[in-house]
């Protein structure tokens, strides 16, 4: 998780990727949701030899894939992995989607993401604000799902304005944790940024590096 924030930080502060992305999807209940993270990058983090590299990568889609998961019976399952591919028989600028889930996971039907400890968070309903960068958007409302090891453990159900409540008091929480002290400090390894600078990004990204639901 402090990778992912080094990443995310240097990106913000170099102004760089500033592209909403491609999102990652989910089929919860029964319907399918975009996701608002990517669990799939803990697990190559610890395997990148196995992360798909001859998808084509764009600003759109800086890890180069799309994958879809499924909760089923309160447990997190891998459904595909798809790469945008070139198809040299269509006309420039034509693209199509290929599946490579089996290159990733040879021989197995079932793959349950037992490697994930994280909040999911899971927009839906209508836009409200457009970010041009990541997942900044926003929307009506919100699941975020607290995941342990691949299973669900629990759930929150939001709307727009309680959900950016929950940020703020997930913060919160955050702050008064030894791990806090430990994410300044690595982040102001990039630079020398004030504290309400370095706040603010921590605020905003509460989801992102908070592996449980910290309040109520």
């Amino acid at each position: 998780m402090k990778t992912f924030l080094t990443i995310v930080f240097t990106i913000i502060t170099l102004n760089v990727f500033a592209t909403a992305q491609r999102s990652d999807k989910i089929i919860y209940k029964g319907q399918e949701y975009s996701l608002n993270c990517n669990p799939l990058e803990d697990f190559f983090n610890i395997h990148p030899d196995k992360k798909p590299t001859t998808g084509i990568i764009s600003s759109a889609l800086w890890r180069g894939y799309i994958a879809t998961f499924e909760v089923v019976d309160n447990q997190l399952f891998l459904k595909d992995i798809k790469i945008m591919t070139k198809d040299s028989l269509n006309k420039i600028g034509d693209y199509k989607w290929e599946s490579v889930i089996k290159e990733v996971f040879p021989n197995q039907d079932k793959i349950k993401i037992e490697w994930y400890s994280g909040l999911l968070v899971i927009p839906y309903g209508k836009m409200v604000n457009y970010m041009h960068m990541g997942y900044g958007s926003t929307y009506e409302n919100y699941y975020v799902l607290e995941i342990n090891k691949g299973t669900l453990t629990k759930e929150k159900n939001f709307n727009n304005k309680e959900y950016e409540e929950f940020k703020e008091k997930q913060f919160q929480a955050f702050k008064k944790t030894e791990e806090y002290k430990k994410q300044k400090k690595e982040l102001q390894k990039n630079g020398r940024y004030s504290d309400e600078f370095l706040d603010s990004f921590l605020r905003s990204f509460a989801t992102q590096y908070t592996t449980k639901i910290l309040t109520d």
